[in-house]
């Protein structure tokens, strides 16, 4: 199996830096459990603050985060909306619906990622007996890389209040689209009752999630995540890692967006590569049919690892803090070979 040089498969596969690694030898531990690990207590205030929300949740993962929020805001036969690329929807393994009886309504995504507005409101169901209750609109940001407008997000937000429902934001990649903007973290924040933010993708820590948000949708939240098998003892040493990523890791995204710009300039000048506009770290390339087992092959047996969908005609690249000018330098000058 040939070593990956290049890895742009996902922002998921960072490792902890030294510095990362030295405070988490560093950390003050105790039971989270039973609420005593103070290095925990300090990154739920610190993320509780930076959204400006009214307490945080710390879990071990994003699908957790986003699992508990919809158990907390939605009971059994209640409905959730979201987009049919949402993540909560599409790649949770139907948690919601499996593990929560909570259903979702999922709805296509506009061009630009954001949901119809006038869909949206088809879709809550009215007080029948013979329907699921609509409790929740589910939202994400940013999404396959695309940053959701602040504008939009007021209107979907304020038209979900309207009718009575919650609303959540799968923020796993929100310092991306906060970076992008340019605008405060708790701006993005400020129309949703809650927010999941991911520790372990851009962020660069090695495990680990937040769930923000009011603080009694935290409360339920918490005894949820003990119910899901996310109750974790000495988790310090995990929360220290999410605490420096929070301290240091988030201004650093602009590295990778400028990085995802300049792959997409170089791999744009092949007429067999068709890409999508860049506007985070993550680059969309669709491939000519003909060439698309062959150039994967190439990519695969030269060290650079990149996702693969649609039958392999539509590569993912993910610019993160461990691939930086040198790799796309050199990932590019593979692509360039092929093309040769």
């Amino acid at each position: 199996m040939t070593t990956i040089r290049y890895d742009f498969r996902s922002d998921t596969v960072t490792r902890p830096s030294a510095p990362m690694r030295e405070a988490m030898n560093g950390a003050e531990v105790g039971d989270d459990v039973f609420g005593d690990d103070p290095t925990v207590n300090r990154l739920e205030g610190r993320a509780a603050e930076m959204l400006g929300k009214d307490a945080a949740l710390f879990v071990p993962s994003g699908t957790q985060s986003n699992l508990a929020a919809l158990m907390a805001h939605c009971e059994r036969g209640d409905e959730y909306i979201a987009g049919q690329e949402a993540h909560c929807y599409s790649h949770e393994a139907g948690g919601a619906a499996v593990l929560g009886s909570i259903q979702p309504q999922p709805l296509a995504h506009q061009p630009d990622g954001t949901l119809a507005l006038a869909d949206i409101e088809a879709a809550i169901k009215p007080d029948d007996m013979h329907y699921a209750r609509t409790r929740l609109l589910a939202l994400e940001n940013t999404l396959g890389g695309r940053v959701i407008p602040l504008d939009y997000v007021k209107a979907a937000t304020d038209l979900a209040r309207r009718h009575g429902l919650a609303t959540h934001l799968d923020g796993a990649r929100v310092f991306n689209a906060k970076v992008a903007l340019g605008v405060p973290v708790s701006e993005i924040a400020a129309p949703f009752d809650t927010v999941s933010v991911c520790l372990s993708k851009g962020l660069g820590a090695p495990v680990g999630s937040v769930l923000v948000g009011k603080a009694e949708v935290i409360a339920k939240a918490r005894r949820l995540r003990k119910m899901l098998g996310g109750g974790m003892r000495q988790a310090g040493i995990l929360a220290a890692a999410g605490l420096y990523a929070l301290e240091n890791n988030v201004a650093r995204l602009a590295e990778d967006h400028a990085n995802a710009k300049v792959l997409a300039e170089g791999l744009s000048r092949f007429q067999a590569l068709h890409l999508a506009p860049v506007e985070t770290n993550m680059v969309w390339v669709d491939v000519d049919p003909e060439i698309a087992s062959e150039l994967n092959a190439y990519l695969a047996a030269n060290g650079v690892g990149v996702t693969h969908g649609y039958a392999g005609r539509r590569l993912r690249w993910v610019t993160h803090l461990d691939v930086g000018a040198e790799a796309v330098e050199g990932a590019l000058a593979v692509v360039g070979r092929f093309f040769d």
